[in-house]
């Protein structure tokens, strides 16, 4: 098949998250599998500097947006399909994202210049998988504004939410700068009364498929309690929604290859594990002891993610118990300071390391022996799958992603990969830790689990599989 490809953030190119990965690894393993996959995002300011091989694919070609005339080149990373839109106009911004009030354009340029590039590059695509809010209006534009392009207009469309917070609403007076004015009758009128036009809303309602990121967000959203205000419209949707889970790419985060670890395991040798525990403890200046657990954290520091369930439960846990705990993150002042004020209060037992350092990303998940993701709610979760295959259990809120890929430690029948705890509070997060902690002290036991872990398979082959249904099924959902 062929495959138009449309984000917002491609790894390494530009990546605030997990659409980065997944824009980068899925259509990388569709080519491996044969499919024609052609991937477009924006030239960022913070691509130029890696950009100095990029090949031009052609200089100049304009975009009318209602009042607005753009220009934009194409360019393509050497040796890659990955095409990006050159228009410093609107991408030479500091940061991928902004709140300035051209936010709108600078996505929806994106999908004008990936839909009529494909004329001049000679590519009819079957399918157009465009992503979250900034992909949302393609959908519409491909049954409108394209529906007699003969290069895109019998393009089958699928839309992936990864999560469904962010919804790019912005007012209904952009209409005519979006170029769709002459069908303001296709919008949602209540939205138009309003005076708001949501784009991934109008992505749910027109696109031929839907696509979530796990089987459990696919439901939780249909509900009030997660569907952020759209749970109505998923559910009249819900035969076109699906739950596909992201993958893992193995190349990258395998204890077995990791390049980043000074010590390399598997499954049949678990020893090495603990060395790099020492030598993450030290990098960190925290004193390792044989026989104590450490447990790691590797996050954006946002409210979802859930870690106003440890205001109470972690100074409890290092007053009372030894333990070390690694946390590497950044993001809301709130749990930057309440870090901070753990890292002073108990020297010696928590580190916390304020940004974001890909080494020591791979050396936490090699050296801790459980990992915390007490998330709120989770559309997916990669750490959690990551911590599996590197043997550090996940102590996991049971949402999501989350719920789909950490299954309860029996001991009995020495079945189960974590600790995932159901109830978002904190006796149901002290619980999980303290069940965490009992298991480790039986080596055995915690052994046994370790092992189960790093034997699942979350790999973007066999994921990437389960997309290659979904997009022939297109055209009969």
């Amino acid at each position: 098949m062929n495959v138009l490809f449309v984000a917002s953030e491609v790894a390494p190119w530009a990546k605030t998250g997990g659409l980065a990965d997944v824009a980068a690894a899925l259509p990388k393993t569709l080519r491996k599998h044969g499919h024609d996959v052609r991937v477009f995002l924006p030239f960022y300011a913070r691509v130029r500097a890696q950009a100095a091989d990029f090949q031009e694919v052609f200089p100049e070609h304009i975009v009318m947006l209602g009042r607005h005339t753009y220009r934009f080149a194409l360019l393509r990373a050497p040796g890659e399909a990955t095409y990006f839109v050159h228009c410093p106009v609107l991408y030479g911004r500091h940061s991928i994202y902004t709140a300035d009030p051209d936010e709108h354009l600078r996505f929806v340029l994106l999908a004008r210049a990936a839909l009529e590039s494909c004329g001049r590059l000679n590519f009819v695509p079957d399918v157009i998988h465009c992503n979250d809010w900034q992909g949302g209006l393609i959908p519409l534009m491909v049954k409108t504004q394209f529906a007699h392009d003969r290069w895109v207009g019998r393009a089958h469309t699928l839309l992936t939410i990864h999560n469904l917070n962010y919804q790019g609403i912005f007012r209904s007076d952009i209409l005519p700068d979006i170029g769709l004015a002459a069908w303001a009758g296709q919008f949602h009128q209540d939205q138009l009364q309003k005076e708001r036009i949501n784009f991934l809303l109008h992505g749910i309602l027109y696109a031929d498929g839907l696509s979530t990121v796990s089987p459990t967000y696919a439901r939780e959203i249909q509900t009030p309690d997660h569907g952020a205000g759209l749970d109505e419209i998923l559910r009249a949707r819900a035969t076109r929604l699906v739950g596909i889970l992201n993958g893992v790419d193995y190349d990258e985060w395998s204890p077995q290859t990791d390049r980043y670890i000074p010590f390399r395991y598997g499954p049949d040798d678990l020893a090495p594990k603990e060395r790099n525990k020492e030598v993450l403890l030290h990098k960190l200046g925290l004193p390792y002891r044989a026989g104590v657990p450490t447990l790691g954290i590797v996050s954006r520091l946002a409210s979802q993610k859930g870690f106003d369930l440890l205001f109470d439960t972690l100074p409890r846990l290092l007053a009372t118990v030894d333990v070390r705990v690694t946390v590497l993150g950044s993001g809301e002042h709130r749990f930057e300071q309440f870090f901070e004020r753990m890292q002073g209060a108990f020297p010696g037992k928590l580190c916390f390391w304020n940004g974001y350092n890909n080494e020591l990303a791979h050396l936490i998940e090699a050296g801790a022996d459980m990992f915390l993701m007490p998330s709120r709610y989770e559309p997916c979760g990669l750490n959690q799958m990551y911590s599996l295959r590197y043997g550090t259990a996940p102590i996991v809120r049971k949402t999501g992603g989350l719920a789909d890929t950490v299954e309860l430690w029996d001991p009995h029948g020495e079945e189960g990969t974590g600790f995932p705890f159901e109830h978002y509070d904190g006796d149901a997060i002290r619980w999980a830790i303290g069940y965490a902690l009992d298991t480790y002290r039986d080596r055995a036991a915690f052994a046994k689990l370790q092992r189960n872990g790093m034997a699942k398979d979350f790999s973007w082959d066999r994921q990437a599989r389960v997309y290659e249904e979904l997009y022939a099924r297109l055209g009969a959902l």
